[in-house]
Order: structure tokens, then sequence, then C-alpha cells
């Protein structure tokens, strides 16, 4: 039982943290998108490698557009935010220089993102609270336990959302296939009359 629930578990675990790194070319723009559920909690903390006569601007926006976050010449630091909507949001590098750039090296981007039960800080939690280790970790399985039922709500909804998605595609495949297969004999019907009347006018036929 407890190696089934470490199964459950592995693949929520992994959705709640995302860590990355990459390489940024100068001069260009590279950007990571996460679909994040409604009032959620997001931290993220970014380490980008030094470069002489080289800017790295950092901006997070949202499926609407909205700056979550930005900085300029962003180097090592740490971002937070809380969702308002289920929507998408950016996480956007770029990349500036004077220089060309064939003549800069490439600058390593490290990411790390963290949301809902992950990005909490239990330690803080558990000073403010003035709860013991145990109750703290009991506090976080049981945050998590919510997490992993959200979740299975939210799987829950979608598939019926892609099953109504599904049923309603296939009434409209089927209904244009009849409107074409009605069209189709009703053209084909139509032609047989006309060349029948055109041969028999052309003395063709009996």
């Amino acid at each position: 039982m407890s190696r089934l629930c470490v199964l459950l578990l592995i693949p929520v675990l992994s959705d709640l943290v995302f860590a990355i790194q990459f390489y940024l070319p100068v001069n260009s723009r590279k950007c990571l998108q996460e679909e994040i559920d409604k009032n959620v909690l997001v931290t993220g903390e970014y380490e980008v490698s030094k470069e002489q006569k080289t800017t790295i601007h950092l901006t997070i926006i949202d499926s609407f557009g909205h700056t979550l976050y930005i900085k300029q010449n962003a180097t090592k630091g740490k971002f937070s935010f809380t969702t308002e909507n289920h929507e998408e949001f950016d996480v956007c590098f770029h990349s500036r220089s004077p220089m060309g750039s064939g003549r800069v090296p490439d600058q390593l981007v490290k990411l790390n993102t963290k949301h809902g039960v992950e990005a909490k800080n239990y330690k803080e939690i558990e000073k403010v609270e003035k709860l013991t280790p145990l109750e703290a970790q009991l506090r976080h399985l049981e945050h998590l336990s919510q997490a992993i039922a959200d979740d299975f709500d939210y799987l829950k909804k979608r598939g019926k959302e892609m099953q109504d998605t599904n049923a309603s595609t296939n009434t409209r495949v089927l209904l244009f296939g009849i409107i074409s297969t009605s069209c189709l004999s009703a053209l084909a019907t139509w032609q047989v009359f006309y060349l029948r009347r055109f041969f028999k006018a052309k003395k063709l036929i009996d």
C-alpha cells in the first residue's frame, strides 16, 4: 500500500516542482510556459551566468497580458505571485548586448519554480504558528493530500469536458456526413435527369 502511495505521489510532486537550465544566445529571447490553476501560489528562483556587456531582462506575463514580475539586468533572485484565474504564464529571458552575436558566448540560465503545496514555506509556518516539527509535517501532508484530491477533481472535470466535446464533435461530423451525402445524392440525381434530357434532345437515346 505504501509503495502504491509513493507511485501516486511521484507524478504529482513532479508537477509541483519545475526545474530547468538552458543556454541563452546573445540578443535572443526564450520563454517557458506553464499552466496553473486558480488561486495557486507560485514561487521561483533563477540564476544567470555573468557575461560582460550583456544584460538579461526577465519578465513573467500571464495569458491576459498582465505583467506578474519584471527584473531588469537579472542575475540571481527570487519571485512569487498568486494566480487569479486558471491560466498560462510565460517566463521570458531576453538577452541584450551591443556586441555581435558571434563575439559573446551563450549564458547559462537556471530556473526552478514551485507552485501549490511545494511553494509554501513550512518552516516559516512552523515558527509563526508555533507548531512542533511533527505537526508541521502533518500540516504539509494534509495540504499535499488536498492538492492531490483537487488534481483528481480537476482531471475528472477535464475528462468530462473532453467527453462532452468528443460527443458534440461526433454529432456534428455525423450531421455533416448526412448533409453531404444528401447533397451529393441530389446532385447526382439531377445530373442523371439533366443528361437524360440532353441526350433525348440530341436524339442520342429514345
